[in-house]
């Protein structure tokens, strides 16, 4: 077997014989070694095919995993603002709750028609719904929605606090303003003014209005105060005075029996004495004074009311 061998360097060819022995052994080392190629290839390639597919599968976990934590963030994102509007709109059903019976409180202390106002029923409304040409149908802010409505709610608090202290105020001094007859059973004997007076006969001033009835029916009083005043007093016997405030005083005279005490607070209407006659009286009656800043005025103007 001869083998040629070009040198560059030389610029000649160089020829070697081998031997049979030598060149079988030549060519098998060659079959080996591009066997051992071939096979080293095989492996190497095998292995970026096993381990190349397994990388990108953990790599996919990777990913699934981070949007799996991002939708549960998500989840728990939504869920605060949920909880958040939650009590949102609970304050909110506490304002309106607390506006329904101040309304209800409103309407009976004014006497208004509870069928005009009823707070216990939705308000009826209706009327068609149309969008305006060429407008655009926007989703709305809930919480911008929700603070508006809060803010009007709260006006609407304040507003009917107010007139619930305006009403209240009325009703106070309509209360501790005299009105109304002063006995139960009666008729009047005597008025205002000048007349004879009955013991003497000569013409003297009556500051009161008397009342004749049974002896021991009900005296009451014309108004809310205190009572200032309960016994006896020089010419009006057993006597009940009560302070009712704005320089308003009431005096009940010539009682069989007085029912109260100094420093009681009576109601409009409230018994405080029994008619009788004690002191200077020709018959069972009662006198009936009004004082406006400790001056007598004639009662009858409160009577009629």
């Amino acid at each position: 077997m001869n083998v040629i061998v070009f040198s560059k360097r030389l610029g000649r060819a160089r020829q070697i014989e081998l031997g049979r022995p030598m060149a079988a052994t030549v060519t098998i080392g060659l079959i080996v070694t591009v066997l051992a190629g071939v096979l080293f290839a095989g492996v190497q390639l095998g292995r970026s095919n096993i381990f190349a597919p397994t990388a990108q599968v953990a790599d996919w976990g990777r990913r699934l995993e981070d949007q799996r934590q991002q939708v549960l963030d998500a989840k728990q994102e939504l869920q605060n603002r949920l909880d958040a509007l939650a009590g949102r709109v609970g304050q909110m059903n506490a304002h309106v709750i607390r506006l329904d019976a101040l309304g209800r409180r409103l309407t009976e202390m004014a006497n208004l028609d509870k069928g005009e106002f009823d707070f216990d029923r939705v308000p009826a409304i209706g009327g068609p719904e149309a969008l305006a040409e060429g407008a655009l149908v926007a989703a709305p802010d809930i919480a911008s929605m929700l603070d508006s409505l809060s803010r009007q709610i709260k006006d609407r608090e304040r507003q009917l606090s107010v007139l619930e202290s305006l009403i209240s105020t009325r009703n106070l001094n309509r209360q501790i303003v005299p009105g109304g007859r002063p006995v139960v059973q009666g008729w009047i004997s005597s008025y205002f003014g000048q007349r004879t007076d009955p013991f003497s006969g000569r013409t003297a001033t009556h500051k009161g209005i008397d009342f004749a009835g049974p002896a021991g029916s009900q005296v009451v009083a014309v108004a809310a105060g205190v009572v200032t005043y309960a016994k006896d007093r020089f010419g009006y016997g057993k006597t009940v005075e009560i302070n009712h405030g704005n320089g308003y005083v009431t005096r009940y005279a010539h009682n069989q029996r007085t029912l109260v005490t100094p420093g009681d607070t009576v109601q409009k209407g409230q018994s405080i004495a029994l008619l009788g006659s004690t002191g200077r009286s020709t018959g069972p009656h009662l006198h009936f004074e009004v004082l406006k800043n400790g001056r007598a005025i004639d009662p009858m103007k409160f009577v009629r009311q």
